[in-house]
């Protein structure tokens, strides 16, 4: 069929009504939103963004309400889909922003996809990547991993992708949302070594739209945590701990969820394996520790200064 790309559509969209099928690759995938109220009768009242590509460039995609529960598990990073029957709508402008990983690649931000199950109810078709055509021009997954060598060298806020091997997990925490909300974030905190350096990995990891993933994360497994992003006291006190918390696009995966995905065919990754190689288990098994309480960042060494 004739496929329009994400560029003509920024260029045509007042214009018109119906649009022509777009094939795009998902290049990024937020955390499932729940914006129920108590109020408002809605079935299914869930929203997912997802930052999708084609040659032409990146926009975003929003999926709404029982589509989610339909097709948000299905569609992954890299994923290629066929989109029919979608609608255009000017960008929500306070939303939150993935770092692409090829920092050269133009991105549409004044329009966004909309997909629903009516007004016009969407067709989506998911692409098996063996029919998958070079000639298409699909951009490739690209990612910012570092090791832990490189970190201290990074500043605040600064995104990037790690691979580690686990040596420590806490147990799930809560913290309210908001001061006196009924609301509550759940996060853990790991460490991962990946041998570049005596120092693990601090990392301060929410519970994304992967429960099956934040509730397996074990020493001794290679987790993988994208799009994640550099903290660091901005104070006077130099000498403190950086650590690195996750986004609304992160996305985390551990031995067991590693086959197929993009990120490895990766350098750096392929290198952290080969390191892995070199280790004894046992020994790696002794240094490891799971549960207890973890406060983080640490308190100073006296009162005064607390």
């Amino acid at each position: 069929s004739k496929l329009t790309s994400l560029g003509q559509l920024e260029m045509t969209w007042r214009s018109r009504v119906h649009f022509h099928p777009l094939l795009v690759r998902v290049l990024h995938k937020s955390r499932l939103r729940y914006y129920g109220k108590p109020e408002k009768k809605l079935d299914m009242p869930y929203q997912a963004y997802f930052e999708v590509a084609d040659g032409s460039g990146m926009m975003s995609m929003v999926l709404w309400n029982s589509l989610c529960p339909e097709w948000y598990n299905s569609i992954k990073v890299g994923t290629v889909l066929l989109l029919e029957q979608y609608a255009i709508k000017t960008s929500y402008p306070f939303k939150t922003q993935p770092t692409p990983g090829d920092s050269q690649m133009k991105r549409f931000a004044t329009i966004e996809i909309s997909l629903n199950v009516r007004d016009p109810p969407t067709k989506i078709s998911i692409i098996p990547e063996e029919m998958v055509k070079p000639d298409w021009g699909l951009p490739e997954v690209k990612y910012r991993f570092i090791t832990r060598s490189e970190l201290d060298d990074l500043p605040n806020n600064h995104s990037c992708d790690v691979i580690g091997l686990v040596t420590f997990v806490g147990r799930a925490e809560r913290a309210r949302k908001r001061e006196h909300g009924e609301d509550f974030w759940l996060y853990r905190w790991a460490h991962a070594i990946d041998g570049t350096s005596d120092q693990p990995f601090i990392l301060e990891l929410f519970a994304t739209s992967q429960p099956d993933v934040f509730e397996n994360i074990h020493p001794m497994t290679y987790l993988v945590c994208t799009q994640m992003r550099v903290v660091r006291d901005l104070t006077e006190n130099l000498s403190s701990t950086i650590y690195l918390t996750t986004s609304n696009e992160s996305q985390m995966f551990i031995t067991g969820w590693h086959k197929g995905q993009p990120y490895t065919k990766d350098t750096k990754v392929k290198n952290f394996i080969q390191w892995t190689k070199t280790q004894n288990e046992a020994d790696q098994m002794k240094k490891t520790v799971i549960g207890g309480y973890y406060p983080f960042p640490r308190p100073p060494n006296n009162f005064l200064k607390y």
